[in-house]
Parts: C-alpha cells; structure tokens; sequence
C-alpha cells in the first residue's frame, strides 16, 4: 500500500476561537517536487445535460456552481483545500484503510472537495453532495503525478461553514461522518472516527459484518474497524498543539500551528513537502465577509499567507497559476504522466530564490526571512480591520485583493 502524506487539517469553533470566528487551517503534504496553484473561478450557469471533465471521468454537471477559490496540484482538476462564496471551506486527506483503494479511474478525493465547493451551500450540503457522487462513481486512480506506480488511497474530509464542521471518512463507498459544532478538531492522515457517529452509509455496519471485521455485537468504533491493523492511532500531534494554546485561537495562531515543524505538522521529508498552506477565518456573524488565506507556494514557514475575499467582480491571478497545456498535457493522455511538464507558476518561481537564501545565507535569510513576516502581518492587520469594522469591505478595493498580494510578493523577491 503506498504511504499517504502526512497533511493536517484543522478547525476551531468559539469559545476556543477568537471573537465569534470559526478558523479553519490546512497543511497540504505532497511530492516535494509538485507545484500547486491558487485559482479562483466565478460562479457559472451550465446548459442542460453538459458534462463536467474531472481529473479523470466525466460526470453530469448541474445547472448552476458557486463561485470557489482553491489550491490545487497543478496537473489536476480537483482541490487539496478551497472556499466557496458561501463560507464552505473543505480540505481532503489522503489515508489507508484495511480496504485497499481502487486503482481504477474514478473521482479523485482532491475532485470531490471541489465538487462539493461547487455544488453545497452549507457545510451538511455540501456533505450530502460528496457522499451521492461517492455512491454514483466511486473514488479511484492515482494521486500522484507519476507514470512508474499507482499511488490510491481513501479519503478524509473537513468540511466547514460558519455554524458547523463535518468529519466525513470513506472507505470505498461506505462513509461515516461526525459533526462539530464546538472545540477544536485535526485530521490528519488516519481514520479518527470513533463511536460517534452523526450519519452514515445505510450499509457501513452490515459490510464491515460480511468482511468478517466486525461481529455486530460489539459497540461500533469506525477506525478500529476499518483502519489497517498495523495503524496506531497517534495521528494529531497538530491536535495537541492546538489545544494547549491558552490564549484564543486566532489566523495567527492557526498559521503558526501550520509553520510547527517540530510538531511534524509542518512536513519536510525526503519524501514529502507542504507544498502549498490555507487558513480560513469565518465569522459567525454573517454581515461580515469570511477571508480565506493561501500561500500558493511550498513550506508555510518560508511563505507569506496572502488573503482573499469574495466580492462579484475578482480580479483573476495568472501569476499563482500554473501554465495550461490542454489536451497536450501528459495527464489528460493515454497512458498517463509519459512526460512532467514545468508547472512552475511565476510566484513558485520567485519564491524558489526566497527559499534558497533562507537555506543557505544565515544572515541575508533573517533579514529576509523578518521583512517576509512584515509583509504578511501588514495583510493580516488590514482584514483585522475589515472584520471589526461595521461597514462591508469596499468590492472594488478587495476584488485586487489576492492579485496585489502576489504581485507585491514578486516583486519584493526579485
């Protein structure tokens, strides 16, 4: 079975959260080499019986999708993590399970997180949308951006909005989900659904019956029934980091729990990387806007959180975006990933000279490293502002938002 990345991901509701906030963080642990990309796309009517192209297959699209702004793998059409206009914030992990999972191509996980951005307006909605596409396609193919082996796995979910989080955990097409409505909460890399369940796959109990891995009498513990049987689980060294803040849990907070590398939250591996790192902040309050932060490039504690926030008119940022090589593109053709174009955006570009004098020049790197941190805390008191004050945040001024970021961004490293 290959290894899943050890991502993280998080989220705290009031009184543990700051100010009536709900905050929402994500550690995406990939191939250290893979680019990711921040992209936004408006909400859109869809003719009748039109198809919508996933990583993939094909499935039937619906009349309408809401606006969504994700980070994603460059080569893929899904999601790691992503927002939509309605304040849903959705991450995905990939985990084992004592099932194998399917190297037949079918939905990704990464595709149904930016399926259910698309298609729910609530955090249950978009629950209930993922669980039918399970249960109509099924979840399948590889993860990774490589001709050699097929790397499967099953999927985790955070699924959040404003008032709640749903935990949802898949194995194949059979699901169980817990809701939170209060504390803290991580998953991570390994089933952590217990004996609190909130909802279900009609069959979950009687399949775990007919594999033999449940005997219908015990009480009903979902990991330990479907986890591998070598799993210990130890998964939320994040969880714990977490929760022993004392203070309120705040953005900054949340952003330096996915900075933690000694936590092992924060992955730099031989084999994996945080490639790419989002925090949400969703006010319970519903006059005032959720900001959604994105990094766009590899090791949040060498990248600079840059907001966004939706209004009508978003100005679009091709400087994050990887370039696009339609139907030439190796992942799309038969047999898949024969070659691995570049798909470094200019941001990644830019950056990779950041992170090259963080590594290698002590005293430049400090330096750098401190005017980083300033550039990024000038972005986090500005939405301090825009959530504390009474007035709706002007569109005009926050449609630049993200784009402004980057471009200062740039800039300042080259």
């Amino acid at each position: 079975m290959a290894v899943a990345p050890p991502s993280y991901c998080f989220v705290a509701f009031p009184p543990r959260a700051k100010d009536g906030l709900v905050v929402f963080g994500k550690n995406s642990a990939r191939p250290r080499d893979e680019v990711q990309e921040v992209v936004y796309f408006a909400a859109a009517n869809h003719e009748p019986e039109s198809k919508v192209e996933c990583t993939y297959i094909s499935i039937n699209q619906v009349p309408r999708t809401h606006a969504i702004v994700i980070s994603r793998p460059a080569w893929l059409w899904g999601a790691e993590m992503g927002a939509n206009e309605h304040g849903v914030c959705i991450a995905n992990e990939a985990i084992n399970a004592r099932e194998p999972a399917a190297e037949t191509e079918a939905l990704l996980g990464m595709d149904l997180v930016r399926l259910g951005l698309e298609r729910g307006a609530t955090a249950k909605e978009a629950l209930d949308i993922i669980v039918a596409l399970l249960e109509e396609h099924g979840q399948g193919g590889n993860y990774y951006e490589d001709a050699n082996s097929c790397h499967s796995f099953q999927s985790a979910y955070l699924i959040v909005d404003r008032e709640e989080a749903w935990v949802l955990e898949t194995v194949g097409k059979y699901w169980a989900a817990e809701k939170i409505t209060e504390g803290v909460k991580c998953i991570c890399n390994q089933l952590s659904l217990t004996t609190k369940i909130d909802a279900e796959h009609p069959e979950l109990r009687s399949y775990a019956q007919s594999q033999g891995w449940w005997t219908g009498e015990d009480e009903f513990n979902f990991s330990e029934v479907f986890s591998p049987a070598d799993d210990h689980l130890t998964c939320c060294s994040g969880k714990d980091t977490l929760e022993k803040q004392e203070e309120s849990i705040t953005v900054q907070t949340m952003i330096d729990v996915l900075r933690d590398k000694a936590s092992g939250v924060c992955v730099d591996s031989e084999s994996f990387l945080t490639t790419a790192s989002a925090v949400s902040v969703l006010p319970q309050n519903r006059s005032s806007p959720g900001i959604h932060y994105f990094t766009g490039t590899p090791d949040p504690s060498r990248s600079i959180f840059k907001p966004f926030i939706f209004v009508d008119d978003v100005k679009l940022v091709p400087k994050a975006q990887s370039p696009c090589f339609g139907d030439d593109d190796p992942a799309k053709k038969e047999p898949r990933f024969q070659e691995k174009p570049d798909r470094r955006h200019e941001l990644y570009k830019a950056h990779e000279w950041a992170r090259a004098v963080l590594e290698s020049d002590e005293e430049q790197g400090q330096k750098l490293r401190k005017t980083m941190l300033e550039l990024e805390k000038q972005g986090l008191e500005a939405m301090e502002e825009i959530l504390t004050s009474s007035d709706p945040p002007d569109p005009a001024e926050v449609g630049d938002l993200f784009y402004d970021c980057v471009d200062t961004e740039i800039k300042f490293f080259k």
